[in-house]
């Protein structure tokens, strides 16, 4: 299933929604309480450099394997999200750290009820490919076969396809990991969604489209397109106070960290739609931030805004 008439840039979200559900459905953010083996102290790894605290969380609901209800969904969602959905119209989507960074017991006392749960058409799953072992794997094959009426989703943060760039930003795992757990994946027939940031540092577009071009190889079901943000408390926001300390220079060895300006991600990301497979869902063309831990760029704070631009300067270079 590829573009469709209601918009010819790009298969969005919404598009997809409707072909195959018939209806919108609404992402419910859930923080499960897991960490990520990459940000263990012991390990003196520290995690992805761009990482906060909150591990992309910040908008989440606390979820142990509660029944969850419609006031719940109220409380994250707001009201209009409830007054427009129904059972059945929102995703489970397990949003902070590694959600497969767990025994499988555990996990299974998580993903079940939420798969048993009317409210949930799915779920979908933020992790890691390194943890994605073949205990997990097999969870989910057998929960795919325990709820054949509900999807399974995993989403894992690619974020580039450049090994230096990878290495900067302290990614923690190699491209045969990312690419050995897409096939896995595959085998069992759950669907792949993709986080790629745009504004690495070192990165130019041209390094963003190969990282697409990659991916368009690839047999995945979504990509969700990012902004670098620079988070107040991270190793990233360290650096780039460093440097604006230095006169705005990088240190030695090290890329420069500069917060892209509002055209040149709107561009880099009309860009790499222009390039990505009709296939492929676009399930988010910029991220979110929670404004007190914003540090650059605020202009990524009108979210609306930028979705537009990226609209009208698709609808400018047909």
């Amino acid at each position: 299933m590829g573009k469709t008439r209601d918009n010819p840039y790009y298969y969005s979200f919404a598009e997809y929604c409707k072909n195959v559900f018939g209806r919108r459905l609404y992402r419910v953010a859930l923080d499960a309480g897991f960490t990520c083996p990459h940000r263990d102290p012991g390990t003196g790894e520290g995690g992805c450099i761009f990482c906060s605290d909150a591990g992309s969380g910040e908008f989440s609901l606390d979820f142990h394997g509660q029944e969850l209800t419609m006031d719940d969904i109220e409380s994250v969602l707001g009201t209009r999200a409830k007054r427009e959905g129904k059972p059945g119209d929102y995703i489970a989507y397990f949003q902070s750290f590694t959600n497969t960074f767990a025994p499988v017991n555990e996990l299974r006392h998580l993903y079940e009820p939420a798969l048993a749960n009317d409210l949930f058409a799915g779920i979908s799953l933020a992790t890691r490919p390194d943890c994605m072992g073949e205990g997990v794997i097999g969870l989910l094959s057998e929960l795919k076969g325990r709820y054949p009426h509900k999807f399974i989703w995993v989403e894992l943060g690619l974020q580039t396809v450049h090994e230096k760039t990878a290495l900067f930003i302290n990614r923690g795992y190699s491209l045969n990991v990312f690419e050995k757990c897409v096939n896995d994946l595959e085998q069992i027939r759950i669907p792949v969604i993709v986080h790629v940031i745009v504004g690495l540092p070192g990165e130019t577009p041209e390094m963003v489209f190969r990282t697409i071009e990659y991916l368009n190889d690839l047999k995945i079901s979504g990509i969700k397109i990012h902004l670098l943000h620079i988070i107040r408390g991270t190793r990233l926001h360290e650096i780039y106070e460093a440097q604006e300390r230095n006169g705005s220079r990088a240190l030695e060895g090290e890329p420069l960290v500069r917060p892209l300006g509002f055209d040149k991600y709107t561009d880099t990301v009309c860009g790499c739609l222009e390039r990505l497979s009709p296939e492929i869902v676009v399930h988010r063309l910029t991220g979110d931030c929670d404004k007190d831990s914003l540090v650059a760029p605020l202009w990524s704070l009108e979210k609306g805004k930028v979705i537009n631009a990226i609209r009208h300067k698709m609808k400018e270079r047909r």
